[in-house]
């Protein structure tokens, strides 16, 4: 599709609830059958209610008998799509007939196993055209008319709009028209819409339903097989049914369990891939913690290496002459001698009143041997502390 035209059905949808969903549905149907055109056209209810409603019509192509002939249909979006299923009918031409069927009623609405079991999630048109086309390839839902139909009548009343849309109970056989327009087409009667999925709700034709045979003797492309003269259900017909039924009961179960393997196949998918990722994390870990063994290793080696030189080193100080502390200190001047001696003196001082102190507080010496004592004490504490003072502003120390 070019721009412009997804941008008219960009337009056109802009009432619907999925816009999103809906609009990939549509262009991808567009896209793969460019037989179909779209059109927003009114859809008139049998409440009279009113809506414009998208829908796509056209031609499909249909394999039959080794022919492929293009079968008109016309596909209703619900403004509510995908969460509904569409409605569909097939819409002949003057010149064809509708082959009531298990599929098509005689109002041309299509009935297919596919809209019965229609998922919001697994479901969508293409799959819809593509079930249409198995389908009809089997059992071709027109054929040619008659030529005193085809220049008399114009068969049924099938022209724009299309019935109203399906929702809540339907018949499984459809009735006469009784709902008439002023144009004078009619729609079978129907219900609408009271909210929720209404799928489950959908009663399918049964199986064993044999409308008459329309009195068509043609054998043209859309007369493939020749109806009953006598207007009877034979042996054939009964035959043809069950094997139709069985049929649809064997592809809806090889469908359900397609989607049971393809959902097994996923999980399995997913789980292969959580469990690369995890490999690839564990094998970053391993790859991390054999680069710090290394490295242990390394400041190991180099741990052992310190602790032989203090081995060494101890080893040493022990069998040198033992050394005086006093004589361990050895100062280069004598002012810097003075200042150490003074230090040290003050320090000693220091401690002595903290003994007197605790010398006090315990009760081994009284209040008046404290204060004489302490008084001494600072006072000599105060001259060294001065006399430290200069030497530190003598020798160009920090203050």
């Amino acid at each position: 599709m070019y721009p412009r035209e997804e941008a008219e059905v960009v337009k056109m949808l802009a009432k619907y609830r999925n816009l999103p969903v809906t609009k990939k549905d549509v262009v991808d149907a567009l896209k793969m059958y460019r037989s179909l055109i779209y059109k927003l056209e009114k859809f008139v209810f049998n409440d009279g209610v009113v809506k414009d409603l998208f829908n796509l019509q056209g031609t499909i192509p249909v394999n039959y008998k080794n022919n492929t002939y293009h079968i008109p249909i016309c596909i209703w979006l619900m403004d509510t799509h995908p969460d509904n299923a569409p409605i569909c009918y097939v819409k002949p031409t003057s010149q064809m007939q509708i082959k009531v069927s298990m599929f098509v009623d005689h109002n041309g609405k299509i009935y297919l196993p596919y809209l019965h079991d229609w998922s919001p999630s697994n479901s969508d048109l293409l799959g819809l055209i593509e079930v249409m086309i198995v389908t009809f390839g089997e059992q071709p839902p027109v054929y040619s008319k008659p030529k005193e139909y085809s220049s008399g009548t114009t068969g049924n009343a099938f022209g724009m709009p299309q019935p109203p849309p399906t929702f809540g109970s339907i018949p499984p056989y459809p009735n006469h028209f009784s709902q008439s327009t002023s144009s004078g087409q009619r729609y079978p009667p129907m219900t609408y819409m009271t909210g929720g999925n209404t799928n489950s709700n959908m009663p399918y034709p049964s199986p064993f339903y044999f409308p008459p045979i329309p009195q068509a003797g043609y054998n043209s492309p859309y007369n493939p097989q020749k109806p009953n003269q006598t207007g009877t259900i034979t042996e054939e017909h009964i035959k043809a049914s069950l094997i139709s039924a069985v049929e649809d009961k064997l592809r809806r179960r090889v469908q359900e369990r397609v989607n049971q393997c393809q959902a097994e196949i996923d999980t399995l998918n997913r789980t292969k891939q959580e469990l690369r990722e995890g490999r690839t994390k564990i094998e970053s870990i391993i790859k991390n913690l054999t680069k710090e063994e290394i490295e242990i290793q390394k400041n190991i080696s180099i741990l052992k290496e310190k602790e032989e030189e203090l081995v060494k080193s101890l080893e040493c100080l022990d069998v040198e002459n033992k050394m005086d502390v006093d004589e361990a200190v050895v100062t280069t001047a004598p002012l810097y001698k003075q200042l150490l001696n003074a230090y040290a003196e003050e320090a000693s001082i220091e401690d002595a009143i903290y003994y007197l102190g605790e010398g006090f507080r315990t009760g081994v010496i009284d209040l008046e041997v404290f204060l004489k004592h302490v008084r001494s004490l600072s006072r000599k504490q105060f001259m060294l502390r001065a006399i430290m003072q200069k030497c530190r502003q003598k020798a160009g120390l920090a203050g």
